[in-house]
């Protein structure tokens, strides 16, 4: 179509995302100059709308960001008071003593948190210092100069056909351009995929590595509630099929949030982790804990898991990428947003010298370097090899060898005996074949502690407006029934956790049809990740539609 002519805003710095990572690239730009221009841009319909995370807190990043932040008020103040983990069986528990797990395995010191509404807090912080923040906008393309660097992008865009077309209250977006442009859009972001692919900068590293995070908030009972408790469970229900495990935080007022990580690199397509985190809810331990409790809220999102091996380069003419974009977390201590925030923080510096030098367009640098060898580097080097021996060589002997890898890290200054361990294939190429596995027969959801797929996403409140273009495109409409039916039974229809993907049959089972229910959509980027062909591509839709999480 003949785009209409676009308006553009320019800014000193621009930054897609209002995440830890973006708001604290924003709070920081603004610390080192009140007189820099500095926009954020959020898809969601208000800063923290998407915003989903587990989340105990270690307050690193927020220490160096805002140091007085307890007196600002911040939404931090559910210490962990009592550290568990377990290993689990069908109905047995068994309870995993702390000695032996490494310093860095311990929460003492890290608080319990509600991400979205750490990120509505620091929103105001940054509105404070002069940042204009644009909730609603999402940003859907990027801006690129005529010498290739980056140069803005495109936000904004609302009112498209579902063919694309202009309707008739179609509105083009405008271009925020940037001298530079930080990409903190979370994991699996659109261009930051984009950027990737672009500037090549995936090339030398790891393939990146995801697991799928499913959260429900539940009200329970004053009896059974310990507030600032943190529960870690391995083990049942996932057993031999996937990596993963559950978390269950006691935050205040008898909340409790309960969710469920399956490692996205498993084999068998007729694995379904919605259901593997429904029966999760019915081991005794877990039953006892719910029973009587209300369900809340739901919502799930990929993680990034690939760790220090899996981070591309950083920067690229005119941008770079931050937070979970590039992929900050610690996988053996589940914890990502405080790397967010200090990855925010030193692109920001660099980002304010490059400015005040004179420059624009260029690549920073010397975030690059500050990521590389400042604590970012210090919190991931030495737990690298445990995500890949995990996928090796399986839970048990991951715990006994990854245990060893982090002591022996820990004591002598990273030097693994294992060196800097590979990944290997990528999540989706990981996928086996339908006909090599058994399908796994899961009980069907009670209504009580388990839900199924439909009635869940309502607790997400999730809205896509339904005349706009479906957000999740096919390259090729004919993969699906062609290509992954026969060869590994669709698993779109398993892995999405909201029921976004149906095949449809006639009722003698003839003639499927594949269905793409895109307003169901919370946004968690699994097809795009796991599809086994690469078929599937996760763009924006209209700002300000998808989940609205009201405190995850």
């Amino acid at each position: 179509m003949a785009e209409s002519a676009r308006e553009s805003m320019e800014y000193d710095v621009v930054i897609v995302g209002a995440g830890p990572a973006g708001l604290s690239a924003a709070i920081r730009l603004k610390q080192l100059d009140p007189e820099l221009s500095v926009v954020v841009l959020e898809k969601g319909s208000e800063v923290g709308a998407h915003i989903l995370s587990g989340a105990v807190l270690d307050p690193a990043g927020l220490d160096r960001l805002l140091p007085d932040w307890r007196e600002r008020g911040a939404p931090v103040t559910v210490p962990v008071t009592d550290d568990r983990f377990y290993m689990l069986g069908q109905a047995g528990v068994l309870r995993i003593p702390g000695w032996p797990m490494p310093p860095l395995m311990k929460n003492h010191g890290n608080y319990i948190v509600s991400m979205a509404n750490v990120c509505r807090w620091m929103a105001g912080e940054a509105e404070a210092l002069g940042v204009e923040i644009f909730p609603g906008m999402a940003a859907s393309a990027l801006v690129l100069g005529e010498d290739g660097a980056l140069r803005g992008v495109v936000a904004g865009e609302f009112g498209l056909n579902p063919d694309r077309t202009p309707g008739p209250n179609y509105e083009p977006g405008m271009e925020l351009l940037g001298k530079y442009v930080l990409l903190a859009e979370g994991v699996r972001g659109s261009l930051s995929k984009q950027a990737i692919a672009r500037f090549d900068l995936a090339a030398g590293h790891e393939p990146q590595k995801y697991g799928l995070g499913m959260k429900e908030i539940w009200e329970v009972r004053p009896e059974v509630h310990h507030e600032g408790r943190v529960v870690h469970t391995m083990g049942w229900p996932l057993g031999r099929n996937a990596g993963g495990g559950s978390f269950i935080y006691h935050l205040e007022n008898n909340q409790v949030f309960v969710g469920f990580v399956v490692h996205l690199n498993y084999a068998n397509p007729h694995l379904y982790p919605y259901m593997e985190f429904q029966r999760f809810k019915h081991h005794p331990m877990v039953a006892d804990l719910l029973r009587g409790g209300k369900r809340v809220a739901y919502g799930a999102r990929a993680i990034s898991e690939g760790g220090w091996q899996s981070i591309p380069k950083l920067v690229f003419p005119g941008g770079a990428l931050l937070g979970c974009s590039a992929g900050f977390v610690n996988v053996p201590r589940i914890k990502g947003n405080h790397n967010a925030m200090l990855s925010g923080i030193a692109a920001a510096e660099a980002a304010q010298a490059a400015i005040a030098a004179g420059r624009s367009g260029d690549e920073l640098t010397g975030y690059e370097e500050a990521v590389r060898s400042g604590p970012i580097a210090a919190d991931l080097r030495p737990v690298r090899n445990v995500k890949p021996m995990w996928s090796r060589w399986g839970l048990l002997p991951s715990l006994g060898l990854g245990g060893f890898d982090m002591w022996w890290n820990t004591l002598f200054g990273d030097r693994s005996l294992f060196g800097s361990m590979q990944h290997g294939k990528t999540d989706a190429a990981a996928t086996g074949l339908a006909a090599d596995f058994a399908p796994i027969d899961y009980p069907k959801p009670d209504g009580v502690l388990s839900f199924d797929r439909l009635t869940n996403v309502a607790f997400s409140f999730t809205n896509h407006e339904e005349s706009q273009p479906p957000h999740l495109t096919l390259k090729d409409p004919s993969v699906p029934i062609e290509v992954n039916l026969p060869r590994y039974g669709e698993p779109a229809q398993r892995y999405c956790p909201a029921g976004v993907y149906e095949v449809l049959r006639d009722e003698d089972g003839s003639n499927p049809q594949f269905r793409i229910n895109f307003q169901n959509c919370v946004h968690c980027k699994t097809c795009d990740i796991k599809d086994p062909s690469q078929n599937i591509t996760w763009v924006t839709p209209q700002g300000g539609d998808g989940p609205n999480y009201p405190n995850m």
